[in-house]
């Protein structure tokens, strides 16, 4: 099998990893990569040229995947699967599964309503909601890392209902894209720390809280501060989970262990270490600690890859399930 596939935005930071990756995939190989910026320029390492959108053939792709801005990607995800190829949407526009829960956290009206809902691809916790469908919406970095933390707790029935849970969030600079900004250039990213979006404020709340919620409805709200980095990538959230009477640190171990012991992109560290940013950034994995400050809170360390189990990797996870290929063909 040969899966011919086209990449739009392809010149940012995720479109990048994407490529790399795909330029080692058995069975995919990229046709078009799309990138009015840079269009008519080399793309690195495959001896293709960027190509602008009015230049796709849309006849000539399988599989597209959108690693476009919100409000840009639905559109041509529409676009794509009229044209009979299957999509994996990295963006933001198909996270979310009604329009007003779109309005309510991009503060804009859904571009093609008629998309939604659309299956959320985060493997590890819905993989059996992703075969026969045509379309996948990619995940947040920062929903990805906070839902692997929760997930074992959420589906066990170990949370405390509805406590308040607190995500302390760290991510390197290639999480605010490759357009430069004045706050994101390295002079003012090095020796500093940054909070920002502070509290209820991050649009991925809504993700996260979505996702949480259908795992567990009794679960309680997050609060979500999220911290830029003076680093390239990867993302560390801390995460402060209060749990039900009489749960004790072995008994959550197990939900952790009974989660994840055969999910191959998702490491459980033993007892004694901590997950940290160079465990998993450059790799395709999360990586989980467990921690007992108290009898009644949990604190896990969940780690990834922005770019990869962030972004691109997972984008590539759920292409690999959309084809019925190995789910880690390409990635590990």
């Amino acid at each position: 099998m040969t899966i011919n596939v086209g990449v739009f935005g392809a010149a940012g930071y995720a479109g990048q990893e994407l490529i790399d990756l795909l330029s080692t995939h058995p069975e995919m190989t990229v046709k078009f990569a799309v990138s009015d910026r840079q269009s008519g320029e080399s793309v690195n390492g495959n001896g293709l040229n960027y190509i602008a959108q009015a230049d796709v053939d849309w006849t000539s792709a399988d599989l597209v995947f959108l690693c476009t801005p919100h409000g840009v990607s639905a559109p041509l995800a529409a676009h794509a699967l009229d044209a009979g190829a299957k999509v994996v949407d990295l963006s933001a526009d198909l996270r979310l599964k009604t329009t007003d829960a779109f309005q309510q956290w991009y503060q804009q009206e859904h571009p093609v309503p008629a998309l939604l809902p659309t299956q959320y691809g985060l493997p590890e916790i819905n993989r059996h909601f992703l075969s026969n469908v045509d379309i996948i919406s990619n995940p947040g970095c920062y929903p990805t890392a906070t839902l692997l933390a929760l997930a074992p707790l959420a589906k066990g029935g170990a949370l405390k209902p509805g406590a308040p849970i607190v995500v302390d969030a760290k991510s390197g600079v290639t999480g605010a894209g490759v357009t430069p900004k004045p706050g994101t250039h390295f002079v003012e990213v090095y020796g500093d720390l940054k909070p920002y979006n502070i509290g209820r404020a991050h649009r991925h709340i809504g993700e996260m809280e979505q996702e949480l919620k259908a795992m567990n409805p009794d679960a309680g709200t997050i609060i979500f501060t999220p911290h830029l980095l003076p680093v390239d990538r990867g993302i560390l959230n801390t995460v402060y989970i209060p749990v039900t009477d009489g749960w004790t640190p072995a008994q959550i171990r197990d939900l952790f262990e009974a989660s994840y012991s055969a999910e191959p992109l998702v490491d459980v560290l033993p007892d004694g270490q901590t997950a940290r940013l160079k465990d998993a950034v450059r790799t395709n994995k999360g990586v989980i600690s467990l921690h007992f400050p108290t009898p009644d809170v949990v604190l896990v360390v969940s780690v990834i890859d922005n770019l990869r189990k962030g972004a691109s990797s997972q984008a590539i996870q759920n292409a690999n399930i959309l084809f019925e290929l190995p789910e880690t063909m390409g990635v590990l």
